[in-house]
């Protein structure tokens, strides 16, 4: 599976060869970006937090009204039929569910057929054997591409439509670092072209508000929970970027990532320490604890 031409994906309720698994060009997913997604994470034959992925891709579908009719035991079940039929235990997982193919108009038909695909590539072993996904700590650098405001596209929801994220991480072209701090309108510190971020000062963590244009990740929620476990003061708020250059600790989540120390923000020194080595070992015991 080194070049990933013997994988298999789950298209529209089949188990399809890589090279043969197509989606139609009148789908609105590709014309439009009119399609809901997300990205999971399996360890050891199962996926990560499902429930609370599900719910994410529910609300999603409720926002852009795409209403699939599917329940979420089926589309658990095709990620697990996918996990088994490309023998995949520890993955990389996306999910997408699309309006599916409708006429060529801007304007949505209330009828769907959705388009339904799931995607898996391997990923090593998580929990307190596995092995990191990235190479060593991010770098983190404030772009000039500003996050949508919620008002017009809400951050909540997780759609095909990245050109956002696109845009600020090709801002990072010739440059040494591999993620994108995004602002909103006003200047605060939102999120990640692909993550959600932390600061850790004397006071406990920092992290942006969910009442700013914020993807509310999942990896985000399970490290506030361990924190609260661990009596760790979490603060969500506003603030701007020379905080993140200002601060003890940082580091990124996401569902590949987990927790991912940053050793620099706009080229300031930052590195990690004891508050994100600590968050990081008690995410690694829960997957080890649920999945292994």
């Amino acid at each position: 599976m080194s070049d990933g031409s013997d994988r298999v994906f789950h298209v529209d309720g089949e188990l399809v060869p890589a090279g043969e698994a197509t989606v139609s060009v009148e789908d609105r997913g590709f014309q439009y970006g009119d399609a809901a997604f997300e990205t999971l994470r399996a360890y050891g034959g199962d996926v990560f937090g499902w429930d609370a992925h599900a719910d994410r891709l529910a609300e999603t579908c409720d926002l852009l009204a795409i209403d699939h009719g599917l329940a979420r035991d089926d589309l658990h079940n095709r990620i697990l039929a996918t996990l088994d039929a490309n023998d995949l235990a520890d993955a990389y997982v996306r999910l997408s569910i699309s309006r599916g193919v409708q006429p060529g108009k801007l304007d949505p038909d209330p009828e769907v057929d959705p388009t339904v695909v799931v995607v898996v590539k391997p990923l090593p072993r998580g929990g307190l054997s596995g092995e990191s996904v990235w190479d060593g700590p991010a770098t983190l650098q404030t772009v000039s591409t500003r996050r949508i405001p919620d008002a017009a596209v809400p951050a909540r929801a997780k759609t095909h439509n990245y050109l956002n994220g696109i845009l600020a991480r090709l801002e990072l072209r010739g440059t040494d670092a591999d993620e994108a701090i995004m602002l909103d309108s006003a200047g605060h510190v939102a999120e990640g072209a692909t993550s959600n971020v932390f600061a850790v000062d004397g006071d406990g963590l920092l992290t942006p508000a969910l009442s700013g244009p914020v993807l509310p990740g999942i990896t985000r929620a399970t490290v506030l929970d361990i924190a609260d476990d661990e009596g760790i003061p979490v603060r969500e708020g506003t603030f701007g970027p020379e905080t993140l250059r200002s601060a003890e600790e940082l580091f990124c989540t996401n569902s590949t990532w987990e927790i991912r120390p940053v050793d620099a923000v706009d080229g300031a020194t930052v590195g990690g320490g004891p508050v994100t080595e600590l968050l990081a070992r008690r995410y690694r015991e829960r997957v080890e604890d649920a999945y292994y």
